[in-house]
């Protein structure tokens, strides 16, 4: 059978964040050491933010679903021995276009295009906040998809398969008619045990998995494809 669709992950296959980090945003610590600047006491330090982010990391794989940012914030900057007030919280997730802190891989824009032209439909399946359209708006790339399965506004993560179904059923489609594409091999796996056809974007060349291709560009290219 033909795929019909493609349902992507967003991070690591679409967008990546600038300076390597997804979590804080890249203006955590400059927005932290403003705030606290006034108050008395030594100066954090590199390996305090490394710590406190390591925390965060952890609450993260704690977490049964995509947590609440303020919370997140919150163990951050309790590691760091900063209070949280709702200010600091509010400034730490303000407005910022998502050119400044995010861009899109080269190949994705030319290759949704192409897809597009080819009359294949596109959804995204990712762990992700909310304003996840919003960020792929400002990139450019949100009008190419008809949906979004986001852990964050479903209270669950891949591989739970409410994730992958919420974006086919979307679609109006079946499992079997969707291809989904993500930069972790256990996922993928997890769709294809559900039904769907999947492919593992590896963009780091170091990685070897079989099956695995470095740029979705080649997804233009699958027989398979309408």
């Amino acid at each position: 059978m033909a795929v019909r669709a493609i349902l992507f992950d967003s991070g690591g296959v679409l967008m990546r964040p600038i300076g390597g980090r997804w979590h804080p945003r890249a203006d955590f610590e400059r927005t932290v050491l403003a705030w606290a600047a006034p108050a008395p006491g030594p100066r954090l330090t590199p390996r305090d933010f490394a710590r406190a982010i390591s925390a965060g990391d952890r609450f993260f794989e704690q977490s049964a679903g995509t947590p609440d940012l303020d919370d997140y914030h919150r163990v951050l900057l309790a590691e760091l021995g900063v209070d949280a007030p709702d200010a600091l919280l509010a400034e730490l997730t303000r407005p910022v276009e998502p050119a400044a802190v995010l861009e899109i891989f080269p190949d994705v824009l030319p290759t949704l295009l192409e897809l597009r032209r080819r009359g294949v439909r596109m959804a995204v399946v990712s762990d992700a906040w909310p304003d996840l359209p919003d960020l792929h708006a400002g990139l450019g790339i949100r009008d190419f998809f008809e949906a979004y399965a986001i852990s964050a506004v479903l209270g669950c993560r891949k591989p739970d398969p409410r994730m992958y179904h919420h974006a086919s059923s979307a679609l109006g489609l079946a499992p079997a008619d969707c291809l989904f594409v993500d930069d972790d091999p256990a996922l993928v796996e997890a769709a294809i045990e559900l039904g769907y056809a999947g492919r593992v974007i590896r963009r780091d060349a170091d990685h070897g998995e079989p099956g695995a291709v470095p740029s979705i560009a080649t997804l233009a290219q699958l027989p398979s494809l309408l």
